[in-house]
Order: C-alpha cells, then sequence, then structure tokens
C-alpha cells in the first residue's frame, strides 16, 4: 500500500513537471498584433542585447494656464484623439484648497495637429460673469478636481454615450458620466459605481479591445486609509455600472515609491499593451528653499516635494511591468520643475506626424507660469532592442503569425545592421529562412518590409516558430507579421 502511494505521488510530481514543460513551450498567438520591446513578453533569451529605455525630446510649450479661471492648480489634464482631431481636458483651479471644491472646473480646449490649441467659447457657464469661456463642468463639487474622460471604442455603444468619464473623491467614491458630444455631460447614477479606494488622484478607464470590457485604474494606498505609499488598483466592468472588486496592482516587487497619477491607455498601435506614463512622487524632497520657490511665485507649502515620470507597461490583469525604474522623462534644468507636483504627465499618447508621437508633460506647477509641455518621441519609440558595436542576439518564444510580411521599427549606425533568422521549436534554422538567406538590413525606418531572398514567408503562418535577432550598433523598437 506504501509503495503504491510513493509511485502516485511521484507520477503526479512527473505529470506536473511535464505539464509545466509543455506550458512554457506553448506558443504566444502573435496573429497580426504588433510587439514593442516595453517588456519581456517575447523574449525567451538574449545575449550581449539589452532593452534600452528611450526618453521623450522636449519640443516647448503649446497650452498656457493663463486665464482666470484656470492658472497655477490646474492639473489632471487628458489627451483624447477624435477622428483627425484632438482635446484636452483639464481641471481650472486658480488657488489652492481642499480637494473637490466649488472653485474647481472642468475646461476643454481643442487642436487639429495636437501642437497649436485653441479655447472654444462654449457658453455653458458663467465665470467671473461671463459665460466667454471653454468650462464644461462648473458648480459641479466634487467631480471637477479630476474629471477624467475618455471615447468609449466598445463595438454597438449608443452614440449617446459615446464619451465616457469618471470623477469623484473619497468621500464619494468614483461616479460614471456619459456625453454624446464630450460637452454635455450627465451622471450614469447617484450612487457610486467603484467604492472601495482613495480616488485622490486622477482615476482612469477605458474600454479594453484586447479584454472585451471596461477597465478602470485608480488611486489606492499600500496600507489603506492614506497611509504608506500612494499605489494603484484596479476594477473591470462589462457595462460601465457594475465593477468587480478592486485588485492592488504589483510591481514585480513590493512597492517602495509613491505612483501619483497613473495615466494607463491602451496604445493605439498596439492595443493588448496598455502603456503608463505614472507620475513619481517624491514627498519631502526638497530641491528649491522656500524663498525660491517664492520668487517664482509659488506657495511655501508647494516647494518641499519634487517628482518625474515612469513608464510602466501592462497586458492586463493585476501586474505591472517595471522593467525600466529610471525616469522616462526627468525635471530637467528648469529650476521651476523642482517644485511638488509638477512633471505629471496628461492621459494620452497620440500621433503628431508621420513619424512622430507626443506626450504631454504640465510644467511650472503652482506657479503663474504654468503651462502643457510637448515632448516627442519616434513612432514605437518607447523602448528598443539595442545593440552597441559589439553584435549581440535575442530569439523569442515560440510564435504563431498570420500574414505574409514581417514588419520592421528599427534603426542602424552606418556601421550597423539587422539579420533575422527564423527556426522551429528546437531552434534549428528553417530552410529558406536562415541568417545566410536573409537580406541584410541598415538604415533608418518606421515601416520595413524584409526578406529572405524569394522565399514566401506565408507559408509559415500558422506554425509555431521562433524568431533570432542579430544586432549590430542597432535598435529594433517593434515587429509586427501583416
Amino acid at each position: 500500500m506504501a509503495l503504491s502511494r510513493y509511485w502516485f505521488v511521484w507520477g503526479v510530481v512527473l505529470f506536473g513537471f511535464v505539464f509545466s514543460a509543455l506550458a512554457a513551450e506553448a506558443p504566444i498567438e502573435l496573429g497580426h498584433r504588433r510587439e514593442l520591446f516595453v517588456d519581456r513578453m517575447v523574449i525567451d533569451s538574449i545575449n550581449i542585447l539589452e532593452l534600452r529605455l528611450h526618453h521623450p525630446r522636449p519640443n516647448g510649450a503649446v497650452y498656457r494656464f493663463d486665464r482666470p479661471w484656470e492658472g497655477r492648480y490646474c492639473g489632471y489634464a487628458t489627451i483624447l484623439r477624435d477622428g483627425g482631431a484632438m482635446r484636452l481636458y483639464y481641471r481650472g483651479l486658480p488657488e489652492s484648497g481642499a480637494d473637490g471644491s466649488q472653485a474647481e472646473t472642468t475646461c476643454v480646449a481643442f487642436s487639429q495637429d495636437g501642437i497649436e490649441w485653441t479655447r472654444p467659447s462654449l457658453g455653458l457657464h458663467e465665470i467671473n460673469g461671463s459665460r466667454e469661456n471653454n468650462v464644461i463642468l462648473s458648480g459641479s463639487a466634487p467631480y471637477s478636481h479630476n474629471f477624467a474622460p475618455f471615447i468609449d471604442e466598445r463595438p454597438g455603444v449608443k452614440p449617446e454615450e459615446r464619451y465616457k468619464a469618471i470623477a469623484g473623491v473619497h468621500r464619494t467614491g468614483l461616479h460614471g458620466f456619459v456625453s454624446a458630444d464630450g460637452l454635455r455631460w450627465k451622471m450614469v447614477d447617484e450612487r457610486p459605481s467603484i467604492t472601495e479606494g482613495a480616488f485622490d488622484s486622477q482615476n482612469v478607464a477605458f474600454w479594453s479591445e484586447a479584454e472585451g470590457r471596461y477597465v478602470c485604474y485608480f488611486r489606492t494606498w499600500t496600507q489603506g486609509e492614506f497611509k504608506g505609499f500612494r499605489a494603484i488598483s484596479r476594477c473591470t466592468s462589462d457595462d460601465f455600472i457594475h465593477w468587480t472588486a478592486p485588485a492592488e496592482m504589483t510591481y514585480g516587487e513590493p512597492l517602495q515609491e509613491h505612483l501619483y497619477t497613473n495615466q494607463t491607455s491602451p496604445y493605439f498601435r498596439a492595443p493588448q499593451l496598455y502603456l503608463s506614463l505614472a507620475a513619481r512622487f517624491m514627498p519631502g524632497r526638497r530641491v528649491l528653499s522656500q524663498e525660491q520657490f517664492a520668487r517664482m511665485g509659488g506657495e511655501a507649502a508647494y516647494s518641499g516635494d519634487c517628482s518625474d515620470v515612469v513608464l510602466m507597461s501592462s497586458r492586463g490583469g493585476d501586474q505591472y511591468d517595471r522593467i525600466f525604474r529610471e525616469s522616462f522623462i526627468r525635471p530637467g534644468d528648469d529650476p521651476a520643475n523642482w517644485s511638488s507636483r509638477t512633471n505629471y504627465a496628461a492621459r494620452g499618447i497620440v500621433p503628431t506626424g508621420g513619424d512622430e508621437i507626443s506626450v504631454y508633460v504640465q510644467r511650472h506647477y503652482g506657479q503663474p507660469t504654468h503651462y502643457l509641455e510637448r515632448l516627442t518621441l519616434r513612432v514605437d519609440g518607447f523602448a528598443s532592442l539595442h545593440a552597441g558595436f559589439d553584435r549581440g542576439e535575442m530569439t523569442t518564444r515560440p510564435l504563431k503569425f498570420d500574414g505574409k510580411e514581417l514588419v520592421l521599427n528599427y534603426s542602424t549606425s552606418a556601421a550597423g545592421s539587422v539579420w533575422i533568422e527564423i527556426q522551429d521549436l528546437e531552434g534549428n534554422p528553417i530552410e529558406g529562412f536562415t541568417m545566410g538567406d536573409f537580406d541584410e538590413l541598415a538604415g533608418d525606418q518606421i515601416e520595413r518590409t524584409v526578406s529572405w531572398g524569394g522565399s514566401d514567408l506565408g507559408q509559415l503562418a500558422g506554425r509555431p516558430v521562433r524568431l533570432r535577432f542579430i544586432l549590430k550598433d542597432a535598435d529594433v523598437y517593434s515587429f509586427m507579421f501583416r
């Protein structure tokens, strides 16, 4: 009897090992999906190469918060692309005060290119005795504190609910709002949709094409009740009304930093990837003296902290990937950006040119010169598979793809090169797709179809394969099959 139990136990263990090995080799169903190198999702082995974070280039102020109803404490900006045009939503607040006060408004601006912005004169609300303003919410405390809109991409969404938003503070919970035009809003329900959280930040939601449901990321604290570190939790919904219980996000290791805003949204060229331009807040880390900040026009209470922007990614669920721990956007050499709660990114990553994407960051927060800065990256250029002068290689996990072409976003030096080999599951080069068959790449292109002589890539579609990249003084930012 004991011997039978012995073999039964070892049979279970052996089955577990075999099952784990098979599961580890299960191919990624890539289809036509574009993959970026912001995480290690597709990587099996890597030698000499590294994943390198790239930093956006400053392109100057595009919007100054200089109207009487805006001012030093405007905040929690959202950039939305609606067809060929763009919108900027933000909180108007000239003077500091408690979260959710009647002094707060919600404002909107329009742009055709993400560079030149105009304030529409909407006439919806009277501010300081005039309706000549761009205010879309006023006298709606506390919801203007962190009103965060998005465009609902869910198939079959009602036209009158195409725009949605969430807003609220700890005492109210998060409420949902809907709108046909993004200017005139109504609350979905007088009861809050999400009640478990602190919400003392910009909380964001969106329809996830990848998950087929609404997703909301919002402020919580690691020890609850505004204690510990500022953190992020998430919940989901099928109807934007009923939400699951919150799940606290993980970051690969215990959170030891305050993450103020999370600004999580699907990347428009790869919607299975959620990118977060999170504000890393450093309370009590003083760079400016109170006297220095006063000379800039700031209040003493906003002189003693600093912050920057970090890049995180997620593929759904309760985990962020933080392989890049360094700053994505630094405060820079302007002393006015070393004050409290400045350098917070707007939610939204938008195309602003054929080979360019833009992100936006608030600068000079709490000062009369408060403005929104535009920063740019090459398309897909958040991070790359990078090689220095020494040649290195990376082999992917098993993949299944659809299509007849492999397209790269890449860059090399004059001396650099990119080569790709296609292998079977055992790592053997497939005839016609070896390194020797590959037509070597040099140059700098956002979209380049690669080739192996005259070999037909379509014959490998649907078959599990591995890609072996060899790079020399080069970067690969993304790849996809089509």
